[in-house]
């Protein structure tokens, strides 16, 4: 038999053991030292969802991004005929909601659980907490949150381009076809 003081040394590693590791994986933080990473552990609230709960809805104010410690997470809108369209899965170290560390404004979607997920939160006011009493530190995130914000949307840009010269040359397509000497007749109704 192990007794207490020698039991931490045998006991298996928890979830609760590995949050330092995944806020390590977290874009925004990875340039952090292990202390620095210590405040962030300090101020994140942990959380537990069952399969289908919301965690957020399209619309609400965001307050705060989340980080997926064990479970899978479904990103989706909810289209005007009432259907959702799914946008994304997101799995163990993936994060989602981070734009709400800077900005109050609506959700841009909603995120449900799949499964019964562990997810760890971190808000708003205690960033702002942290930009106020460690400024220095409080730069690097938002520095980097900022850098990873300009990278999504030079990707968007790109994907946007993309899809407006696909339409332009659909267009360009239909205009040659229509500027040709055959006769083309539109039925209405």
């Amino acid at each position: 038999m192990v007794d207490s003081f020698w039991g931490n040394i045998f006991r298996k590693k928890t979830s609760e053991d590995n949050i330092l590791d995944i806020l390590k994986r977290v874009p925004i933080l990875d340039c952090l030292s292990k202390n620095e990473l210590k405040e962030f552990e300090r101020i994140v609230h942990r959380r537990q969802y069952k399969a289908n709960e919301n965690i957020f809805w399209e619309g609400e104010p965001g307050v705060g991004m989340y980080i997926i410690q064990s479970g899978m997470v479904k990103i989706y809108n909810t289209l005007p005929d009432g259907n959702n369209k799914e946008l994304a899965i997101l799995k163990n170290g993936d994060f989602f909601g981070e734009l709400a560390l800077l900005d109050e404004s609506p959700r841009s979607a909603s995120a449900v659980a799949i499964e019964t997920c562990h997810i760890l939160g971190l808000f708003r006011p205690e960033l702002f907490d942290i930009l106020e009493k460690k400024p220095k530190l409080g730069f690097k995130v938002t520095t980097k949150l900022a850098q990873m914000i300009g990278n999504r949307l030079r990707i968007t840009s790109s994907k946007l381009q993309s899809l407006c010269s696909a339409e332009s040359h659909k267009s360009e397509n239909l205009a040659s076809i229509i500027s040709d000497d055959t006769p083309i007749s539109v039925k209405i109704g």
